[in-house]
């Protein structure tokens, strides 16, 4: 096994996938995003919704954050969720959030995996109905004693700075944003692939995947899952990503095989999305527990759809 080999290797994908495929993405997702909140777009999307998805726990920000995970990235939700968590929204409401939020899919993941084959428009649907259900089996069961009271109700506002309205202001903003996240991702995505190339190297995957192969066969999985679902918990979406583009490019995994594993694989429930979701309040810290049961009935859900439609 060559230590350097595999980090020279490891550090290669990384670049190709930050410079090639997640910058172009992001890049033109979050312009259009930003323009879209800029001119009150969105802010008229989640009023429109608010009534229509209150049933299901969500309201209010939570809306903006639904709209944010799913179009733009993992890390988008998290300055409407601090917002939430400082005006006192109910923990009720919080928990139901946060079940939503790590049982769908993100933006930064869905997008670059459109070019390998991915159904954007149906992972899209189907994130959005296991948010939902996540939410409000969160919100009447799991969470069903939590408190409701609200220290403050006007939360119908959303956050963002709104006072650059121009186009150009808008491009460099929402470009040097996107290119910042991107970027920012290369250290972790390295580092990631890096201990899965060890792991890999040293035997651990195949004596897992060897494992696992009674249980795989019994319930017709096939094993080519086990090192992106290993790097999925691990590392998180991003360098989930950089695997699958792996191994498409190899032709070890197909487009099929993608979009039918796409409602387990692609959700922020990971070490670093549970680490991110719960590093911004306390209170996240102590409504997790109730959080996610829901977030991984909502999980199961997609998988389902995933697997029956495709």
């Amino acid at each position: 096994m060559n230590i350097i080999e595999i980090i020279m290797s490891s550090g290669k994908t990384s670049v190709d996938v930050a410079l090639y495929t997640l910058i172009p993405v992001m890049v033109v997702m979050f312009i259009i995003m930003k323009y879209l909140e800029v001119k009150g777009a969105l802010d008229a999307i989640a009023r429109f919704l608010s009534p229509v998805l209150r049933p299901f726990g969500v309201s209010g920000l939570a809306v903006f954050t639904l709209i944010q995970l799913n179009f733009v990235s993992f890390a988008a939700p998290l300055a409407a969720l601090a917002v939430m968590e400082k005006r006192g929204i109910s923990d009720r409401q919080l928990a139901a959030s946060l079940a939503m939020l790590f049982a769908m899919g993100q933006g930064n993941v869905f997008y670059p995996l459109i070019t390998y084959g991915l159904h954007w428009g149906d992972a899209l649907a189907i994130s959005i109905i296991g948010g939902l259900a996540a939410s409000a089996v969160t919100y009447y069961f799991f969470g069903r004693k939590l408190s409701l009271k609200t220290l403050d109700e006007n939360n119908a506002g959303l956050p963002g700075d709104k006072s650059s309205t121009s186009l150009i202001s808008i491009i460099n903003t929402a470009g040097a944003d996107a290119i910042r996240l991107a970027l920012g991702s290369v250290p972790m995505l390295i580092l990631s692939l890096s201990i899965v190339g060890i792991l890999k190297s040293a035997g651990m995957i195949e004596a897992l995947t060897a494992l696992l192969e009674p249980v795989l066969t019994g319930l017709n999985i096939s094993d080519v899952y086990v090192l992106p679902a290993l790097t999925k918990m691990l590392a998180g979406g991003t360098a989930y990503f950089g695997i699958v583009s792996e191994l498409f490019n190899k032709g070890v995994i197909t487009s099929q095989q993608i979009n039918a594993s796409a409602g387990f694989m692609i959700q922020t429930l990971d070490l670093p999305g549970i680490g991110i979701f719960l590093g911004i309040a306390s209170r996240f810290v102590r409504l997790f527990r109730y959080a996610i049961p829901g977030a991984l009935v909502g999980i199961v859900v997609r998988g389902i759809i995933h697997v029956a439609i495709f």
